[in-house]
């Protein structure tokens, strides 16, 4: 028997990284999974005996969409994993309208849209368990504390907490608890385009930011996308189910 029996999930941004690997573990803890990403991730739903659907997070009409083919194909949803997100490493005079816009829509919007578009599917089946059902909002360390050159992904990541911890409160009567997850560098493919932009940036190799940035976590290395998983299938399970509004870090201790 898994955490997650008879429930139902939705992610989104799964095509690889950390997506994927919250699938993954959301499967293996017993719920149903739903995929999503810009190109339907048909190859991990098949993998995890899961559904997938193509959708653009920063579309609303897909977001509809997205909750009825929910309703249609998996008969509703109780949990919503919002992990689709961007990463751009860029000073600020060199950001553009145009990035912190696309940034924004993706990172913020997303996350809002996708939050509103839920509401409805996961209170209908709330009384169903004992933590109600549930919202995971990936957020990051970013969301915590500065990080020069990465202005712009801390505005986003920063918004998606504080989102995460008002709408823990709104919905609360509804048994719709919501939490954040914040994760330090971990070793997925837009953790190794952190590790290149940074080395970029300073002149050097990848090998030797790579062991900088480690040596940055106390624990020494780079986080693995499973602890991430692992955190996302807490927070959605009934052994969470006094937590709401909280902000479970991830990060080898690099804010502590």
């Amino acid at each position: 028997m898994g955490d997650l029996d008879g429930r139902i999930a939705l992610v989104t941004g799964a095509s690889r990284g950390l997506g994927a690997a919250a699938a993954r573990a959301l499967a293996a803890a017993g719920a149903r999974v739903a995929v999503t990403d810009l190109a339907a991730p048909e190859d991990l739903a098949a993998e995890i005996s899961g559904i997938a659907r193509a959708q653009d997070v920063t579309s609303e009409g897909d977001w509809a969409a997205t909750m009825d083919w929910l309703r249609a194909e998996a008969g509703g949803l109780d949990i919503l994993v919002n992990n689709a997100g961007l990463w751009l490493f860029r000073s600020i005079l060199e950001t553009t309208l145009e990035d912190w816009r696309r940034l924004h829509a993706v990172n913020v919007e997303g996350v809002f849209l996708g939050t509103r578009a839920a509401v409805p599917l996961l209170a209908e089946r709330a009384h169903l368990w004992r933590g109600g059902t549930a919202i995971v909002n990936l957020s990051s360390v970013a969301g915590i504390e500065g990080a020069a050159g990465a202005t712009c992904y801390n505005s986003t990541k920063g918004a998606v907490r504080l989102f995460t911890k008002g709408c823990a409160k709104e919905l609360a009567a509804a048994r719709i608890r919501v939490n954040s997850v914040h994760p330090g560098v971990i070793d997925t493919q837009m953790g190794r385009m952190l590790i290149d932009d940074f080395a970029k940036a300073q002149g050097v190799g990848d090998n030797e930011v790579l062991a900088s940035v480690s040596a940055l976590h106390p624990l020494g290395h780079l986080g693995e996308p499973q602890n991430v998983a692992d955190a996302v299938v807490f927070l959605a399970s009934d052994r969470a189910a006094f937590s709401t509004g909280s902000e479970l870090i991830v990060d080898g201790g690099l804010s502590a």
